[in-house]
């Protein structure tokens, strides 16, 4: 699994909300989802979002927007305008006092609004879950990124907006994989600005000897691998892919492997039913008493209590 990739594979296995913002002026909607993840873009007019700590974002046409959950924003015609709606959780809809909303607002299909010849269209895409894979590299980044359509043009976003609103057969997957790819390239373009903190384990992606031993750990981390193993697939010698790998990314490649096992195996255990005995052999332990030993030690709780949610 590339690690981009392994952003979005918790995610979107578990659905993605997405739908077309049209509003008129004035108009302010309070955002407490709880959601990890939601992607916006701007297509007409403008848009404010407002976090409750750190400075609000002008989003315009051709700008995209990455918010990080679960802590509320506001999205608003403008940044000092009082919320006049609230989107809980589950993308239910409300006035502040709880008066539903939907079918109100309801525009057409996946569309939604206060005006349907709104001045300002909003792209949105909701990840309603995450997963640790994926949070290895959310982490790294603000609470709001923003990326300016002057900084880089993606002609996704075009293509989303006309299809969001058709409703034929596999559309939902359609639209699934195009938000998916718009936003696998605002994190790309993200980090690939000048100065940008990435982490280091994604920046040593692009080294040609470090760069293969994490694609081959990533790709496949059920296989028995040792470090004179991964020196050979990578074409040097043991000693000098530990040391190398260690400077780039900031440890070991065994203790790297050791994260991305337990990372793979706490989404295991959150996403499905498989025993930890299956779990255990997916990710490359022997078994359950060996994953479940591996747990304790790195994350502190059992696998049980990590899937029952303590």
């Amino acid at each position: 699994m590339d690690a981009l990739a392994g952003l979005l594979d918790g995610p979107r296995a578990r659905g993605a909300f997405l739908l077309r913002m049209i509003m008129e002026p004035p108009w302010s909607v309070r955002i407490e989802d709880g959601a990890p993840l939601c992607l916006m873009c701007v297509t007409e007019g403008e848009a404010w979002i407002v976090p409750d700590t750190g400075e609000p974002v002008l989003l315009r046409p051709g700008d995209i927007a990455i918010a990080r959950g679960p802590e509320p924003y506001t999205v608003a015609h403008a940044a000092d305008a009082p919320p006049s709606a609230r989107i809980g959780p589950d993308g239910t809809c409300t006035t502040l006092s709880g008066e539903p909303l939907a079918e109100t607002m309801r525009l057409g299909v996946r569309t939604w609004g206060n005006a349907p010849d709104g001045g300002t269209t909003v792209l949105v895409g909701t990840y309603r879950m995450d997963g640790e894979v994926g949070r290895r590299l959310l982490d790294a980044l603000p609470g709001v990124l923003h990326l300016p359509a002057d900084v880089w043009n993606c002609p996704l976003m075009p293509f989303l907006d006309e299809e969001i609103a058709r409703d034929e057969p596999g559309q939902s997957v359609v639209l699934d994989r195009v938000l998916d790819l718009l936003l696998i390239a605002g994190v790309r373009a993200w980090f690939s600005r000048p100065g940008a903190r990435a982490p280091a384990w994604y920046r040593a992606m692009g080294d040609p000897v470090v760069g293969r031993a994490l694609r081959l750990l990533q790709d496949d981390p059920a296989h028995p691998w040792t470090v004179a193993s991964l020196a050979a697939k990578a074409g040097v010698s043991r000693a000098a892919l530990a040391r190398r790998f260690t400077e780039l990314v900031g440890e070991p490649p065994m203790a790297y492997l050791t994260g991305w096992r337990l990372a793979l195996a706490a989404d295991l255990l959150r996403e499905t039913d498989a025993t930890v005995e299956s779990v255990a052999r997916q990710v490359g332990y022997g078994g359950a008493f060996a994953l479940s030993a591996a747990f304790k030690r790195v994350r502190g709780v059992s696998p049980q209590e990590h899937r029952a949610g303590k």
